[in-house]
């Protein structure tokens, strides 16, 4: 079925970013068809006609980067670094797989806070506790199709020993505690990809083509270095995304010199996966050298501003990587890095926090790359085979719709400003996937938000047991991760990626 746009406000975030103070946009079969002002006169005979006089038409935002199985973690852990975050979130010494419903319910969770904000596609970096079973991911994608969001999901599970993925660990971990990390449970390769196999036959393409598939390793140093290498080679011949957490902290940097002899970069590159392919998350402790390799594989990065400042990684070298051509999307990374899901506050923070990194204000980021990054640039890097993240004949019509008469944009002063460092979301009305209207005057036309919500708060209490079994699991073993996270802290490495202005007028370390 064909719609008409009508009598809007329309922000294109084209190639010549232009904005049209009247203008409507026709949508026939999923796709712009027309944009424009008197655009309507051409649309095909019995199109719904959508009118929005003071309204503003903008891409759906994009989620470039997104764990859905941290749904249920808003203000539940502390702001700690990464190492000892995860330990909380995920304790290696756990053994519980989601019920179905559970995964279902959290997915949805998010799918709602994300969807009534104008965010059309999400790349969600699907992590699995303890293992992958295949109700658990049905259900995740189950969610995505039935609330008709467009989502690119990867089944992201380590598959090595705890003690591999971090320095230093093996040494200083008593040996009983050791030898239990290392007979914890975990999946062989042949088994991770047997899943891969079947999840891509069954849901890769799915839901009219709005659910894809991607691969992911997690990390380099999480995952056996011939699995690493498969996930590469299905990347390569089905085009998919890969996805790798790298150097997100500074003890990942001490990590690569100290079981690699080398940056996590390089030795991605070294292993053949680093490609076009290949989304590149976070990316905060690099050097030059490790810009010009992903620069010149291709690759795309992901960053994440407010989950970087909540466990303190450090702050991107935004400017460096723009400048060497690589493309940058942004992301909200999780409910629990974030405490939200508002991928308008991550816009906001991306436009504000580079302002410390450089005296320079010439190099600061502007108001459009930061709506570049939370567009077509995640969806570049989610590789869709439609081009999406604009408002252009043949492009995706996945859009939203937000009113100008609104706190946010009163007065009106400049549209893309207003939009990075006002909006919150709460002005978005209408959202567009594909040309279906799912969100429809600030309620999805697909899912009864009463119904989960309730069902959502009737899962605290099992969530509540849950963390509190991961509480006991990890205090016993925060003693030994916090003596390897200040061994870490004490190995040079040769950068700095914190904010520290004593050290700048040379004064003591923390």
């Amino acid at each position: 079925m064909a719609t008409v746009i009508r009598n809007a406000t329309v922000l294109t975030l084209d190639d010549s970013d232009r904005l049209h103070p009247r203008a409507d946009v026709v949508i026939d079969r999923g796709l712009i068809r027309a944009v424009g002002p008197g655009a309507a006169e051409g649309a095909p005979p019995g199109a719904e006609v959508i009118e929005a006089e003071g309204m503003l038409v903008i891409p759906g935002l994009i989620n470039g980067h997104f764990h859905s199985p941290g749904n249920f973690m808003k203000g539940a852990l502390e702001n700690w670094p990464l190492e000892l975050f995860m330990l909380y979130e995920v304790p290696p010494l756990m053994d519980r797989v989601a019920t179905p419903r559970f995964a279902y319910v959290r997915t949805m969770l998010g799918i709602i806070e994300m969807l009534k904000q104008g965010v059309t596609a999400v790349h969600d970096d699907c992590f699995f506790v303890p293992v992958v079973t295949e109700a658990e991911v049905d259900a995740v994608l189950q969610a995505y199709a039935d609330a008709g969001m467009r989502a690119t999901v990867t089944l992201d599970q380590p598959n090595v020993a705890e003690t591999a993925k971090y320095p230093f660990l093996a040494e200083i971990l008593p040996p009983d505690l050791r030898a239990r990390m290392e007979a914890a449970r975990r999946m062989s390769d042949g088994e991770l990809l047997g899943h891969y196999e079947r999840y891509i036959d069954r849901w890769h393409g799915g839901a009219g083509g709005r659910l894809r598939a991607a691969v992911s390793c997690s990390a380099p140093q999480r995952v056996t270095p011939d699995y690493f290498r498969a996930l590469g080679r299905i990347a390569r011949e089905l085009d998919l995304p890969y996805d790798m957490h790298i150097l997100e902290t500074r003890l990942q940097r001490v990590l690569g010199q100290e079981n690699f002899g080398k940056s996590l970069v390089r030795y991605a590159h070294d292993m053949g996966v680093l490609t076009e392919q290949a989304l590149v998350i976070h990316a905060i402790w690099i050097d030059d050298d490790d810009i010009r390799l992903i620069a010149d594989s291709g690759a795309s990065v992901a960053h994440n501003p407010v989950s970087n400042l909540k466990i303190g990684s450090g702050i991107m070298r935004w400017r460096a990587l723009r400048q060497a051509g690589i493309n940058v999307c942004l992301g909200n990374d999780e409910a629990n890095t974030d405490d939200g899901i508002n991928l308008w506050t991550v816009g906001k923070v991306a436009g504000l926090v580079h302002n410390l990194t450089d005296p320079e204000f010439r190099s600061w980021i502007t108001p459009g790359e930061v709506l570049a990054g939370l567009t077509h640039a995640g969806a570049r890097a989610m590789r869709l085979p439609v081009p999406t993240g604009r408002i252009a004949p043949g492009w995706q019509a996945d859009l939203a719709i937000l009113d100008l008469s609104t706190l946010p944009f009163t007065p009106l002063n400049d549209i893309r400003r207003q939009l990075v460092y006002c909006e919150t979301g709460a002005s978005v009305r209408t959202v567009l996937v594909g040309g279906e209207v799912v969100v429809r005057d600030g309620r999805l036309t697909r899912v009864d938000e009463g119904a989960l919500l309730a069902e959502a708060r009737a899962c605290a209490a099992e969530f509540a047991d849950y963390m509190a079994r991961c509480t006991s699991a990890a205090d016993e073993l925060l003693p030994h991760y916090r003596a390897m996270y200040d061994r870490a802290l004490a190995t040079p490495v040769g950068m700095d990626r914190w904010a520290r202005p004593d050290l700048a007028r040379g004064g003591p370390a923390p």
